[in-house]
């Protein structure tokens, strides 16, 4: 008999959100069952209080049939548990074998053995077949090795039952998701029970046997993940038919002069990158991840320092030393990793929305004016739509899509010229994306610079006006948006010389 995980009528309350109500399934092992809802749907939540992170307020869950319950995240673990979380959960100063083993390590006459603990982490990357080794240090890895890393820390468990993915390919390129589908699929064929979080409905179709649909704290239904289609799994979870999402947008014809010109740009991670962005235009930055673009923005920004080239503003040149320079200038970017380099997870969202603007809502003496902070706050929830009970919310008690919003809102509030987007819709459900994209549309029709950094590339080519690809921190070529396909965007990204 195969191996189930059953939840029954688990219903999880936060202070104004019922965040589950009443749900109900299972999952068979053998399978991948895929989730799917919006941001806020209840599928972190749900996974939470399967972990031991959150405890139901009404419902059990049961494992082989027998009643289960875990009051923490190691309790479920030593019951075979196992979820990888979007934010990683690993101690950055330890080597890859120790993050991998941690808790377990093999001893040998009382003494860790590292010897035999890097043969063992050796032998789960070879099964990853990544280009790492055990006693690298975590914090110099990238960011998608690290979230590799966070996998096979959980598939090394010998107790293994259930593994829960929350979104482990928003930080992964082409052939890591390839690696880590086909780890997926030697845990399918031990009879695993394998739960799948995603938004991308090409993954879901690629590797899912069954998706389970949520909207609003409810489950909706299961289908099967090889006929059912997209627009029936949109309908389901967003109660509404979005239709085409890029024909419906409202674009900006107006495009003006140019307001930020880059010449040559180098830094110790990019190589002589040139372009320009012109007023109200959407201009979108392509390519293979590693190819630079986010580094392009870090320099301009000062976030790196910039070692040759020249950045104009409006005509005028700048150099900035530091990101604080650049927004006072008005050049502001929403990173690409929420959890580090965005929010400030300690703050309220009223808090992370008027972080930017400490000088401009404080007096001589340094004291904050708590209604120019609440008056802001208001008026980012409003006109951002964030999903939030009050403005003194933990932000981290908020979905990703939600967090982003604050992000933005609080760079909005400073009155930006040039608004940087560093793959902002990543980890971002089907609805809060459509929201996102008109929001673009509606920033480039106020006049601003917008760029876009996407590795989608239906979504770069759906938004921008102009489209730059990058490969090997170089500049590859520009598409105009009438001109552009994923095919030639691909060539550029990928090809060291493309036919003409």
């Amino acid at each position: 008999m195969a191996n189930s995980l059953e939840f029954r009528h688990i219903t999880k309350y936060f202070p104004g959100v019922k965040a589950l109500d009443d749900v109900s399934f299972v999952a068979t092992g053998g399978e991948v069952l895929a989730f799917l809802g919006e941001n806020g749907a209840g599928k972190s939540t749900l996974l939470k209080t399967l972990n031991g992170d959150y405890q139901p307020d009404e419902g059990q869950y049961l494992i082989d049939g027998a009643e289960a319950h875990f009051k923490n995240p190691h309790e479920a673990i030593e019951a075979g548990i196992s979820v990888i979380y979007q934010e990683r959960q690993i101690l950055p100063e330890l080597s890859v074998a120790e993050n991998i083993y941690l808790g377990r390590m093999p001893t040998k006459y009382g003494f860790i053995d590292t010897r035999r603990v890097n043969q063992m982490a050796q032998r789960i990357i070879d099964d990853f077949e990544l280009p790492i080794s055990p006693t690298d240090r975590v914090h110099e890895l990238s960011i998608a090795y690290q979230q590799m890393v966070e996998i096979m820390k959980s598939y090394s468990r010998e107790n293994l039952k259930v593994i829960c993915f929350d979104e482990p390919t928003a930080s992964l390129s082409d052939a890591e998701i390839e690696c880590l589908f086909r780890i997926i699929n030697k845990l399918k064929a031990e009879g695993k029970i394998i739960i799948y979080v995603s938004h991308r409905m090409s993954e879901i179709k690629q590797i899912a046997d069954k998706v389970a649909i949520f909207k609003d704290g409810c489950y909706v239904t299961t289908l099967d993940a090889k006929t059912a289609t997209e627009p029936e799994m949109i309908r389901l979870m967003v109660g509404r038919d979005l239709g085409d999402i890029y024909s419906s947008l409202d674009r900006n014809k107006q495009i003006g002069d140019v307001l930020l010109e880059v010449k040559d740009l180098q830094s110790d991670e990019v190589d002589g990158v040139s372009f320009r962005l012109h007023r109200g235009e959407v201009l979108g930055f392509s390519g293979l991840v590693g190819a630079g673009r986010t580094e392009v923005m870090r320099a301009i920004i000062g976030a790196d320092r910039m070692t040759a080239g020249e950045v104009y503003l409006e005509g005028k040149p700048i150099h900035c030393k530091a990101p604080a320079d650049a927004q006072r200038l008005g050049i502001v970017l929403v990173p690409e990793d929420r959890k580090t380099q965005g929010i400030l997870s300690n703050l309220s969202v009223l808090g992370n929305i008027n972080i930017s603007l400490l000088r401009e809502n404080s007096n001589a003496l340094g004291f904050v004016n708590a209604r120019k902070e609440a008056e802001a706050a208001d008026r980012g929830i409003q006109d951002f739509n964030i999903r939030t009970p009050s403005p003194d919310k933990k932000i981290v008690e908020l979905s990703g899509g939600n967090q982003q919003k604050c992000i933005v809102a609080r760079w909005m509030e400073t009155r930006p010229k040039v608004l940087i987007l560093d793959e902002p819709t990543k980890g971002i459900d089907v609805g809060a994306k459509s929201e996102f994209y008109h929001m673009i549309c509606e920033f480039a029709k106020q006049g601003l610079g917008v760029i876009l950094i996407s590795s989608e590339l239906p979504e770069v080519i759906g938004l921008s006006d102009r489209i730059i690809v990058m490969r090997n921190r170089k500049v590859s070529g520009e598409v105009m948006r009438e001109e552009a396909t994923e095919a030639k965007l691909l060539s550029l990204g990928m090809m060291e010389e493309v036919a003409k």
